[in-house]
This record gives C-alpha cells, structure tokens and sequence, in this order.
C-alpha cells in the first residue's frame, strides 16, 4: 500500500506541484491525458488479463486525439520554448507524474484492489500514507504561506474532499470492476469537465475545438469500455462452428 501512496499521491502530486510554476495548465493536461497509455504498456507487464485488444487500443488513441482537441494543442504548444530549461523541466517534470499514475494504477490492481477491504478504508490509508512524506519534507523544502484567505482554505479543503477523497474510492470501485486501464481513461474526461465547469461558473468563453474534442473523447471512452463494438471479420469456414461446438460440448 506504501508503494501504490507513493505513485499515486507522493509523487505525482509533488512533481505537479513544482510543474505548475513552470509550463501552462494547458499543457501540464495535455500531457498528463497521457497516462492511460502508460498504464496500458505496464498493465501489460504485471497484468496478465489486462492485455488490451485492438478495440481498446482505437479507444485509447481516439481520447487521446480528443483531449489534444479540447486543449487546442496546436496554440498550447506555442506557449512553449522547448529550448528553455524552465519549460523543459515543467515537461519532465509532469512526465514523471504521468508515469507514476500509469506505474500505480496497475500496481493497484494487481497488489491493492484485491483486498477484502472497502475502497473507502483503502482510500483513507493510502491517503495517509501519501501524505507521511509530506509531512517530513514539506518544512524543509518550502516555506509557510505568507497569508491564507478564507476563501483559499475552503478551495483545498473541497479539492481534497471531493477530488482527492471521493475520486479515490470511486478509482477502487473501477479499478475492481474494470481494470486499470480503464480507470486512467478518467483523465480523458477531466479536461472535459474543466471547460464546461469554466463555461458556467466563470463565464470563460467555449471555442469550436472544445465541445468537438469532448465527442472524440466520449467516443474513445465508450470503444475502452465496450458500449461501442468494433466488427471484426470472421474466418471463412468458422462462422458460428465454435458456438456449435460448444452447445454440443453442454
């Protein structure tokens, strides 16, 4: 449970942390959409019934196509100078936290999820355990906010309820149900998410690229989860022998 902590809340959350001072928003999610492919490629090592089909694998680029759409990657990628250290370093920097969602859900899958235990207990002690290193190290690498508003207090305190706490035990919930592959394919819907919550509470304005790219994204997320079904050839010759076969073997 230490380890899944680390990879999934220690880590990441630090390296966003550091990131976010030094790259757009905008780009710290296009990178981080990146996550299911990761954990497609490590399902695959430690997973054995998590090995993707060809379904899955269209599902997983076409959200991934639509997150790119969403964000407008072609003016985000504007923002940035590669050739600056800063800018490289933001990169790096939330690569390695992508990597560690892609590393952690699987290791969660294989290693955690299995437990007895209600994904609200497993929720609440990886929690606790992600947050004991900060504890020691928060002092000594940062410094305490010079003011802290009322207003700032209620913000983490709801982003720590409701998109830490509760995001947790609903990721246990799919995580068992549908995989760990599935489960990452939540960061394709969080962009989503983010302009629709901007549209309306603070009256950001929707450009074309935005309501299009969620309907590539709803549509790679259905073909991960099989609502949708992708035909595929049956050999000549074995068009229904096998269910034949099988009926007579019952």
């Amino acid at each position: 449970m230490f380890v899944a902590a680390l990879l999934l809340n220690t880590i990441p959350f630090t390296l966003f942390g550091y990131a976010g001072k030094l790259i757009p928003s905008a780009l710290m999610g296009i990178v981080n959409a990146s996550t299911p492919l990761f954990a497609v490629v490590f399902a695959m090592l430690i997973l054995s019934d998590e090995r993707p089909d060809r379904t899955r694998l269209l599902g997983l680029g076409i959200g991934f196509l639509g997150v790119l759409t969403v964000f407008g990657v072609w003016n985000s990628l504007g923002q940035v100078n590669v050739s600056d250290d800063d800018a490289l370093l933001g990169m790096l920097l939330v690569v390695g936290a992508t990597v560690c969602y892609g590393i952690g859900t699987p290791y969660l899958r294989r290693f955690v999820a299995g437990s007895p235990h209600s994904a609200l207990e497993l929720s609440s002690l990886q929690m606790l355990l992600g947050t004991l290193p900060l504890l020691v190290l928060t002092p000594l690498l940062t410094e305490a906010p010079t003011e802290l508003t009322w207003r700032v207090a209620l913000a983490v305190t709801a982003l720590g309820v409701f998109g830490t706490g509760f995001a947790y035990i609903l990721n246990y919930a799919i995580v068992r149900a549908a995989g760990a592959t599935v489960a990452t394919t939540v960061t394709y819907v969080v962009p989503v998410v983010a302009v629709t919550a901007g549209v309306v509470l603070l009256g950001e304005t929707l450009t074309w690229n935005q309501p299009v790219g969620a309907l590539v994204i709803i549509l790679g997320a259905a073909l991960c989860q099989r609502v949708l079904h992708v035909r595929r050839p049956t050999p000549v010759g074995q068009d229904g022998g096998g269910d034949r076969e099988g009926s007579g073997a019952r």
